[in-house]
């Protein structure tokens, strides 16, 4: 036997595999946002930048990004044997634990440095997915360029957050104060 499976077995192991991580990934996603929240006093009372989208836009493209990392990281689990795969699979787990750990930075410590800090790896372990993807299914590897771009952007934001609000939010107009008199 020269192959190590057919056509078809491995259209299923695609299909599988896409039908776990995808709604796997979204969910964490999810998961990880309910671990921070822009509802937040801390959060409005901040200086938002002129590049800042609608608040709706973030729900509607991580959740489209999301799918999209679900389906490539599909491509890559499935590909049975492939050169790089198990190497490929580790990277990811790494950058998305990361990717995970911004909102609950950024919102739930209410940290603009730390979040800045948090997109700044996730930048860097996206790069290096991409390339650990790209050697494994190059369709995997292109699925994520727009999650690059978004996760860019996202940096950008970030910092222009920490450049409008340097003391970091704390003692903005929304802060509570109490002043005692002797």
């Amino acid at each position: 036997m020269s192959f190590l499976a057919s056509k078809a077995q491995l259209r299923a192991s695609l299909l599988r595999w896409t039908l776990f991580l995808v709604p796997l990934i979204v969910l964490l996603g999810f998961v990880a946002g309910q671990l921070g929240s822009p509802n937040t006093a801390w959060f409005q009372g901040l200086t938002k930048p002129s590049i800042f989208p609608p608040p709706a836009a973030f729900g509607i493209v991580w959740t489209i990004l999301y799918m999209m990392i679900g389906f490539a990281l599909a491509l890559v689990v499935s590909s049975w044997g492939a050169y790089g795969r198990g190497l490929a699979v580790g990277l990811f787990a790494v950058h998305f634990v990361l990717n995970l750990a911004w909102t609950p930075t950024f919102f739930g410590a209410q940290n603009i440095v730390g979040g800045l800090i948090v997109l700044s790896l996730v930048c860097v372990t996206l790069l290096a997915v991409i390339w650990a993807f790209y050697r494994v299914r190059k369709l995997a590897a292109l699925l994520l360029l727009p999650y690059l771009a978004w996760v860019i952007f996202a940096t950008v934001l970030n910092y222009q957050f920490m450049v409008e609000n340097p003391d970091g939010g704390t003692s903005g107009e929304g802060a509570a104060a109490q002043r005692i008199e002797l």
